[in-house]
């Protein structure tokens, strides 16, 4: 099932978004998520007509998905930046692209007109799967992140709603 997060998955939400951010590269990102920064991204996602959804199956969360505007300024209202991030016993069974239908769905009707994916250049898996489910890349930008003390690459994949 699909549906908008609440604080009660906070801690399921932690425990498979953290690993990935603290032993990945799939974010560029080094800080943890707390409750609390869940729930203020939460409240300002919502107060800007934005969504923050999750996939549970069985009353566990396997999954989310969210966005917020692309970058600031009244001239990006149309173009928002998603995350999609799945447990790791979430992937390869559908569950990523029923978050981005139900992601893109609410996209459009809060007016939204193109959805960027910034894409780490080693996440084939996350440049697969946009593509998959109809995303180009539009840009690539050399050596912009860092982790682990090595220079990453970002993919800018977009897609037209």
């Amino acid at each position: 099932m699909i549906r908008a997060a609440h604080p009660r998955d906070f801690d399921q939400i932690m425990a498979f978004w953290n690993p990935m951010i603290r032993d990945t590269t799939v974010t560029f990102s080094s800080e943890e998520k707390t409750a609390a920064s869940l729930a203020d991204m939460i409240a300002s996602r919502r107060a800007a007509a934005a969504e923050f959804l999750v996939a549970e199956e069985g009353g566990q969360v396997l999954g989310l998905a969210t966005y917020a505007q692309f970058r600031g300024g009244n001239g990006y209202r149309h173009a928002m930046e998603h995350t999609v991030i799945l447990a790791p016993e979430a992937q390869g069974r559908g569950l990523g692209r029923a978050l981005m239908v139900a992601l893109e769905s609410h996209a459009r009707a809060a007016g939204c007109h193109v959805l960027v994916a910034g894409v780490s250049g080693e996440n084939a898996a996350g440049l697969g799967f946009h593509r998959a489910i109809g995303f180009v890349e539009t840009g690539r930008m050399p050596q912009v992140g860092r982790k682990f003390g090595r220079w990453l690459d970002l993919v800018l994949m977009q897609k037209t709603l």
